[in-house]
């Protein structure tokens, strides 16, 4: 359980953490405490305003509608990385949301699903509403979120948490059902998180090493281990070995690549068991998570050379990306459409990727 912090820690977080901050009319006092409790709280969500303009978005979140009173968030992020505070206290922000991501937040584990509305998230998170259309369409700044990362970061920071996981910081979409903000190019939850983590990890004056636009690479290979392949049917390999300055041995795994990443591939396999022009098909697919199953969502343009002898060695590339939305994934599936089985006697991955680019 934790007490709301007090305006001026609010205040000297924010600055302590580099952001650069402007105080909006009384927003020391003003809020929604007379509809209900402040606290305790146990994170911080991230909205989207479904607007444009710093100005007139800034006096709307303070004053709010005719059918919703201000504050609507405890703070502004405009397009330049501005943090304009607006309220303190309970605001009318966060909405009926799910009564288990919320003891998922307390616990710093990953979200579930947000499944249900049974529980009142008003007194329970802070919330930064950013400047953007939410049409996705509408791009975020790198100032923009590197702001909404700061801001959370200072206040996770003043309260102690995010020790043991990074999940006390949510979107309004993994909290309330049918929402979906934050949304659109530049921005994605799994990437705030990761670099709120980052920062707790450094004192609050740090500032990240520029980046170099320079990608991760992972190679991976099948060791010990054949796939039978059945005519007619797409089938998933999967790997059995990670190159990390070494092979290291792991348990057998069909996804190459989590989202969010954008990538480019190459895969080589041997196929042990083709006919004189035998048609063999290989692809990337991308997955995500469904109803705790992973189901395909779409393909890449399917590779697909002709044999002319009884083994085959192909290699095949591919660019794209995997989106962060339902633990997106990507896999490598194969196909023929022979008489008979045929074996994929190995086969190796290689992947140049940008983690948080989708």
């Amino acid at each position: 359980m934790a007490n709301p912090l007090s305006a001026a820690r609010v205040l000297a977080a924010l600055k302590a953490e580099g952001v650069r901050v402007v105080e909006y009319k009384g927003w020391r006092t003003h809020n929604r405490n007379s509809a209900g409790a402040w606290g305790p709280v146990h994170g911080v969500m991230i909205h989207h305003t479904v607007t444009s303009g710093t100005a007139s978005s800034v006096e709307l979140c303070y004053s709010g509608r005719s059918d919703l009173p201000g504050p609507l968030c405890h703070a502004v992020i405009d397009k330049a990385g501005v943090v304009h505070l607006v309220g303190h206290g309970r605001a009318n922000h966060a909405g009926r949301g799910d009564s288990a991501v919320l003891q998922a937040v307390q616990a710093e584990r990953p979200l579930p699903p947000d499944t249900k509305a049974d529980t009142d998230g008003n007194p329970h998170f802070y919330g930064f509403e950013c400047i953007n259309l939410g049409d996705n369409r509408d791009p975020w700044p790198a100032a923009q979120v590197e702001a909404a990362v700061r801001a959370s970061a200072a206040l996770l920071r003043a309260h102690g948490w995010g020790r043991s996981g990074d999940t006390s910081v949510i979107g309004h979409s993994e909290w309330q059902p049918g929402k979906i903000d934050p949304l659109g190019p530049g921005v994605s939850m799994a990437d705030i998180r990761a670099r709120v983590a980052a920062r707790l990890r450094h004192t609050p004056d740090w500032t990240p090493p520029e980046e170099d636009d320079m990608p991760q690479r992972i190679v991976l290979e099948t060791n010990g281990y054949e796939r039978t392949i059945q005519p007619n049917t797409w089938t998933t390999l999967n790997w059995t070995r990670v190159w990390e300055g070494a092979w290291r041995d792991k348990d057998p795994e069909p996804s190459v690549l989590l989202g969010p990443c954008a990538y480019s591939i190459s895969v080589g396999l041997t196929v042990a068991g083709l006919a004189h022009g035998q048609e063999f098909k290989v692809r990337v697919a991308r997955y995500r998570e469904e109803d705790g199953r992973y189901v395909r969502v779409s393909a890449m343009p399917t590779s697909s050379p002709v044999n002319d002898a009884g083994k085959g060695h192909f290699v095949h590339a591919w660019t794209g990306h995997v989106p962060a939305a339902k633990k997106g994934r990507l896999r490598v599936e194969v196909q023929h459409h022979g008489e008979d089985p045929v074996t994929v006697e190995s086969a190796r991955a290689e992947a140049l990727y940008w983690p948080g680019a989708s």
